[in-house]
């Protein structure tokens, strides 16, 4: 077991990280909203799955730790992001996807719903709480904006502590570790975890191989893909691995 507390300092010390065939984050905000509901009334949200591999087993994305064993986010990848997101105020290192899904989250003391800030309806309301600012900055200072509502104080604060307490929730952990636990054997068990989703497809897996042997592959890709979106030619990575499997293989595999 893991608090969210330390997780989330994993994850700003580059001790968690995501290998690089891991998609990008994928969340809406109904599901972040439905996420922090659930949390905030206790129930259960699920485990994590980690693959704790040497440096040199895998290429990942967001930074990387001085030498030593790597912990990479394979299952929960999703609700540990919202939650970075949502709680430090900005998105974790190995980021890939749309902020706004998380940012700008509102939490009212009053009936204790949560929701996303809308100017119209919380501009002039202190009752919707910037839900990251208890994380960061304590509660002394919402003690003294509800002191206008003496008779609503106390049950204010309580909430927001209670909010806060989300970090000392303990997250189950399930490891896979091991010399033979290769980058194609854990996107294999990544697959079959994930068998109620969408799967990795081929040029997933050929994506992780590819960078096992050369890091910023990735990223060299996506930023060629961005230069020709800019010049009117809108490409997936997909189909970039397929056309470069076909240039290095000399020949190419009809796709019906």
């Amino acid at each position: 077991m893991a608090k969210l507390s330390v997780l989330l300092h994993e994850i700003d010390n580059g001790t968690i990280l995501l290998p690089e065939f891991q998609r990008g984050y994928v969340w809406n905000r109904d599901q972040v909203r439905g996420l922090m509901r659930s949390l905030y009334r206790g129930y259960p949200v699920g485990g994590l799955l980690l693959w704790e591999t040497e440096p040199d087993q895998a290429s990942i994305r967001g930074g990387a730790t001085d030498g030593g064993v790597r912990r990479l986010l394979l299952d929960g990848q999703q609700r540990i992001t919202s939650l970075y997101g949502v709680i430090r105020g900005h998105a974790p290192a190995f980021f890939e996807g749309d902020a706004s899904a998380f940012t700008g989250l509102r939490f009212n003391v009053e009936d204790e719903n949560f929701e996303f800030y809308a100017p119209a309806k919380m501009r002039d309301d202190p009752r919707w709480v910037d839900v990251t600012l208890p994380f960061a900055e304590g509660l002394d200072s919402f003690i003294q904006d509800f002191s206008t509502v003496p008779d609503k104080l106390v049950s204010y604060i309580k909430r927001l502590n209670r909010l806060t307490q989300l970090l000392d929730l303990e997250f189950h952990e399930e490891k896979i570790a091991g010399p033979d636990k290769d980058v194609e054997v854990v996107v294999d068990i990544f697959n079959r975890v994930n068998s109620g989703g969408t799967a990795l497809s081929k040029g997933d897996l050929a994506l992780a191989k590819i960078c096992a042997h050369w890091s910023p592959a990735r990223q060299v890709m996506r930023d060629h893909l961005t230069r020709w979106k800019d010049a009117g030619f809108d490409f997936s990575l997909d189909w970039l691995l397929r056309n470069a499997t076909a240039v290095a293989t000399g020949r190419a595999v009809s796709r019906r």
